[in-house]
């Protein structure tokens, strides 16, 4: 029976035990805090979890006038007396801790069913393979026990940390990073996000939601420099409008305690200050002190597991999967590269990591999806498309819903009409993606799209009426 070891928890690390068992190997995970791994117990299901209460409190603030909602603030003194509404965070967090634990047992019931053996430890690679060509895995558990496992093959799926800045240390009451917030009982009431990426974004909107005053400091032009720019024009002028202090071409180079208050330092020499300051600066790999270059796994110069399109390492019978590659930093992604690095080594048909057909959400209010090749790919020439955007004011259901703020915009080949990339910003545009998803992975074009039937009145009408127009587009320009 073909043994296999895989060093890490999460959806990299999992879902290719799943499969690795499905397909009749012999299966150990090696997990140091929990299955699930940080996308479940500190990052993606916690943020979401959180963000699912803040979602509430925007929607109720944002169109409850409109839809004719009124409120009595002569009640019980409850939140403050614009909003009348407010938010206990110490529940909150509450649910959100057990929200994660729930699905960490949940993961770990399947994986069991399924015949994996499941060890707590931490994890190095031996650095030479055996005379049989396996591989060993010392193992050090809770106790400091060690052990060694001999493997046919192994998986790195190890997963990344907040990044931390030298002069911007956390310390889990003031300065936080993105896995220590929920341990807050109170709402921060001013709150500095370091950092205006997807994480940095999502926290600034969710606090502010909840009812902190938040600033937020962004070192490039806009938030959310690496996404569509007309996504992120509407995601700002939001957060704007809704009152928080977006800084750009800010950087803060350091940050400190002073008593109940902590201070920010900018790289020009200006100072900001609020009660509490949140780091989103980005992440670094879990692979330090794993004895991989020993063992012939290569790594970048940022310290991530370079891998090929198979999720090979350049070390025989070692493969990674997640955000210890740096490949996309995606929990949907890491599953994928950790399926493909088992359906390849077990010999079962397999398909190469395709980073054109992944669809990633962004997940503030709005929402911001993807999909494809992007605005950026248009401009710089990677691929010659046709673009059509509709804003959601022109939707009926947009208009119903009090929606104000977001569009569809599709991306098409000018002669064949094949759909290739697309954006949605909507309220649950994670959800509206998912035909835009079909049509790029499929090469449909925008004639199947548009011919397909929508419900009316639905968001989805936005997709299909885009392809229509882009099928005009086509038609007028191909005469």
């Amino acid at each position: 029976m073909t043994r296999i070891v895989i060093i890490g928890g999460g959806p990299g690390g999992y879902e290719a035990a799943l499969v690795a068992a499905q397909l009749g190997a012999e299966v150990t995970v090696v997990d140091r805090d929990g299955l699930g791994g940080a996308s479940v117990l500190t990052d993606c299901v916690p943020s979401k979890t959180l963000i699912a209460t803040a979602e509430v409190m925007t929607s109720f603030d944002s169109s409850h006038e409109e839809l004719g909602i009124e409120i009595d603030h002569d009640g019980d003194g409850i939140g403050d007396e614009v909003r009348g509404i407010g938010v206990d965070l110490g529940k909150v967090n509450r649910r959100v801790k057990r929200l994660a634990l729930a699905q960490s047992h949940d993961i770990t019931a399947s994986v069991t069913r399924a015949g994996v053996r499941v060890l707590r430890g931490r994890a190095r690679l031996v650095p030479h393979q055996g005379p049989n060509g396996a591989r060993r895995v010392s193992v050090t558990d809770p106790a400091g026990e060690v052990d060694e496992l001999e493997a046919d093959c192994v998986l790195i799926a190890t997963g990344g940390q907040p990044r931390e800045l030298p002069d911007a240390k956390p310390d889990g009451e003031r300065i936080l990073t993105w896995t220590q917030v929920y341990d807050l009982k109170e709402l921060p009431e001013e709150l500095v996000v370091v950092g205006s990426g997807v994480t940095g974004a999502e926290f600034a909107g969710a606090y502010q939601a909840l009812g902190s005053r938040v600033t937020l400091v962004s070192s490039r032009d806009r938030v959310l420099p690496g996404e569509d720019p007309d996504a992120a024009a509407v995601l700002e002028d939001v957060f704007r409008r809704r009152g928080m202090n977006v800084m750009a071409r800010s950087r803060a180079a350091a940050v400190h305690r002073a008593g109940s208050r902590v201070e920010i330092t900018l790289s020009d020499g200006r100072g900001i200050s609020g009660t509490h300051c949140l780091m989103a600066v980005g992440a670094v790999p879990n692979t330090a002190d794993m004895g991989l270059e020993e063992a012939g796994v290569k790594l970048k110069e940022s310290g991530h597991i370079w891998t090929d399109k198979v999720s090979r390492t350049t070390a025989p019978g070692v493969y990674a999967a997640g955000d210890c590659t740096g490949v996309l930093a995606l929990a949907s992604v890491a599953a994928m590269q950790g399926r493909i690095a088992m359906y390849h080594f077990l010999g079962d048909a397999v398909a190469p990591l395709d980073l054109n057909t992944v669809s990633g959400n962004i997940f503030t209010d709005p929402e911001i999806a993807t999909v494809g090749y992007t605005q950026q790919d248009v401009d710089e020439g990677r691929i010659v498309a046709r673009a059509v955007k509709l804003p959601l004011l022109r939707n009926p259901r947009a208009k119903m819903q009090g929606v104000r703020d977001g569009f569809v915009k599709l991306f098409a080949r000018p002669g064949t009409g094949i759909v290739v990339g697309g954006v949605v910003v909507a309220p649950r545009a994670s959800e509206l993606i998912h035909p835009i998803s079909i049509a790029v992975d499929n090469s449909l074009t925008v004639e199947q799209v548009a011919k397909a039937f929508t419900v009316y009145p639905s968001l989805s009408g936005s997709i299909a009426e885009a392809a229509r127009q882009l099928h005009t587009h086509r038609v007028d320009g191909d005469q």
